[in-house]
Parts: structure tokens; C-alpha cells; sequence
């Protein structure tokens, strides 16, 4: 474990100082996001694309393990697929960080992201029952996929309104997935060091990145660590139950913008407002720092329980964990009507 804790710092100070370079680069070209008083509260311009720091150690370290990358199941044209989808999300994301495009090109990347995970061969052959048994999928497997990782890199694209939130969350899933694959039943050091290294990089990212941020992830890094976290769920044996449970309030607010949308009449799939959960908790009074620290307090209770629960004992989690995402639903709806009242 000494090593790991080795690469794990080694991983973390990279990345600080690819993001200090970064950050100098970005800010000469202006590739920055200006504040505004409906989304934004940021008070000053702040430069964009720190999550390409992030994407350069994680993939650049991943290259020099690739020996121990390749010593289990896992073959190199897998672990290309990831890379060169991640490729196109970044792509994806600096051009609409640059040129700010319409949500129709911006699904572009994420679908040849996952196209790519899915030529290079990475498949779901069966999941577990929570029931018991497993359930066999086939010719499903590209279905499930698809649908998997766009919810995933959906879900920290809309995460991503806070300074650390979406970085941090994300380290926390990341090494929640390393611990997850370091257990004797199921052990995969070849996904739990990818684990170990996209958590390191996220706290690196962290040090610029807390409240008040120095630096913003951009499309491309939100986008990207969303994928990545859902692309380590599928390799390390399909353990999709764990992401959902470390993901879960955050799917779940997802949900609920879309059936909020439609209930509106309004696009579903804009996602471009004030009425997200962590929004919605700054407006209740907390600080920016509490409601991330919140979220994060979320991911370690319900991702560490999926260490220990069986296929029965995760579901009943989740069960748990839709339970108050809806009562938080109910409560901020009840103070909403209050405020009208009033």
C-alpha cells in the first residue's frame, strides 16, 4: 500500500503544477467565464479549461503503467477506446468553452466518446441480480452502455456550478472505485491504479479549484469525469450499483430537472438554470463551501456502504438515498409555496 500512497502524491503534485501552467496559458488567451447574476456567482472572470490537467496526468500516468494496466483482463485496444473518447470530449469542450455552442453540437462528443469506448471493445456481459443470480445481456450490452455513460457525463456537466464540486466528488468516487478493487473478492489492481490516479489528479486540481476557485474544470473536464468515473464502473466487472450509490444525488437531481422541464413545458435537456439542488441550498443559506461539503458527505456515506453491502444490501441503499432526494425534493417545493404565499 506504500506504493500506491507514493503514486497517489507523485499523481497530486503533477497535477498542481500542470494546472499552474495551465491556468498562466488559458488566462493569456482569454478563455475565461465571465460572471453573470442568474447562474454564475462568481464576481470576477476566471479561467477555464483546468480539466485538461486533469485529462494530461491521468492519461500521460496511465501510459507509463501500462504494463500493470495490461496484466489482468483488460487488453490495449480497451484502454485506447477510453482514451480516445475522452479525446473527443475534450475536443468537444474547449470549442464550446471558446465558441459556446448549441446544446444539438454539443452531443456530438459525448456520443463519439462512447462510440469509441464501444469499438474499442469495452461491453457489460451480464449484471447482478440484487435478487440473486445474474442477469445476461447480450446484444443489450451497447444499449446499456450508452445510456450509462451519457447520464454520467450529463450528470457532473450540471454538477459542475460550484467551485471544487464536481472535482471533488469525483475524487471521492475515484478512490471509493480503488478501495472497491482492492478487496480480495474483487480484486482488479489494473482499474483500481486508473482509480487511484483520476482520484489523485482531482485533488490536485482541488488546490486551485476550492472556493474560492483560481480555475474552472470547463466543458471538456466536467464532461470528462463524469465519463471516466462511468467508464471504471463498467471495466471493474460491471459494478454500475457502486457509481449510482457515489453518483446518486446528483442522477437524481438530473431526473428531476428533466421531469421538472417537461412539467414546465420547456426544453429537458437545457440544463442551463438556478433550480439545481446545490443552487437550490445556496438560496436556503448555506455557503458555498457547506453545500459541496454536503454532497461530499453524501458520496463517502452511500459509496463506502457499497464496500460492504451485498447486490440485495445496495439496493436497499439506493431505495434509502431516492427516499431523500425526495423529501428534499417535497421540502424545497413546500418553502417555494411559502415564499409565494408570503
Amino acid at each position: 500500500m506504500l506504493s500506491y500512497f507514493i503514486i497517489f502524491i507523485l499523481i497530486a503534485l503533477s497535477t498542481v503544477i500542470f494546472t499552474f501552467l495551465i491556468k498562466h496559458v488559458v488566462t493569456k488567451l482569454g478563455i475565461v467565464d465571465n460572471p453573470d447574476q442568474e447562474r454564475k456567482i462568481h464576481k470576477k472572470a476566471i479561467p477555464l479549461l483546468g480539466g485538461t490537467a486533469i485529462f494530461l496526468v491521468f492519461f500521460i500516468a496511465l501510459y507509463f503503467f501500462q504494463d500493470k494496466l495490461l496484466a489482468g483482463n483488460l487488453e490495449a485496444r480497451h484502454w485506447i477506446g477510453f482514451f480516445i473518447g475522452a479525446l473527443f470530449l475534450m475536443i468537444g469542450g474547449f470549442l464550446d468553452d471558446k465558441y459556446n455552442l448549441s446544446p444539438l453540437h454539443q452531443i456530438i462528443f459525448p456520443l463519439l466518446s462512447i462510440a469509441s469506448v464501444i469499438i474499442g471493445g469495452v461491453e457489460v456481459i451480464k449484471i447482478t441480480n440484487p435478487f440473486g443470480g445474474f442477469i445476461q445481456l447480450g446484444y443489450l450490452s451497447s444499449a446499456l452502455i450508452v445510456l450509462w455513460l451519457l447520464g454520467m457525463i450529463y450528470t457532473t456537466k450540471l454538477l459542475d456550478g460550484l467551485d471544487g464540486l464536481v472535482s471533488g466528488t469525483t475524487a471521492i468516487g475515484a478512490f471509493i472505485i480503488f478501495l472497491f478493487t482492492m478487496t480480495t473478492k474483487y480484486y482488479q489492481p489494473d482499474v483500481g491504479l486508473a482509480a487511484l490516479v483520476l482520484s489523485a489528479s482531482c485533488v490536485g486540481f482541488l488546490f486551485f479549484n476550492w472556493h474560492p476557485a483560481k480555475i474552472f474544470l470547463g466543458e471538456g473536464g466536467s464532461l470528462f469525469l463524469g465519463y471516466a468515473l462511468g467508464v471504471l464502473a463498467i471495466i471493474s466487472g460491471g459494478k454500475i450499483a457502486i457509481a449510482l450509490l457515489i453518483m446518486g444525488i446528483p442522477i437524481m437531481d438530473v431526473v428531476w430537472t428533466i421531469i421538472r422541464r417537461i412539467i414546465a413545458g420547456k426544453n429537458p435537456f437545457k440544463f442551463s438554470d438556478n433550480k439545481h439542488l446545490h443552487f437550490r441550498l445556496l438560496n436556503l443559506g448555506l455557503s458555498v463551501r457547506q453545500t459541496v461539503l454536503i454532497y461530499y458527505a453524501f458520496v463517502i456515506i452511500f459509496g463506502l456502504s457499497a464496500l460492504f453491502l451485498q447486490s440485495q444490501g445496495k439496493l436497499y441503499a439506493f431505495i434509502v438515498l431516492l427516499t431523500i432526494m425526495f423529501l428534499i425534493v417535497l421540502s424545497l417545493t413546500y418553502l417555494d409555496r411559502k415564499r409565494k404565499i408570503i
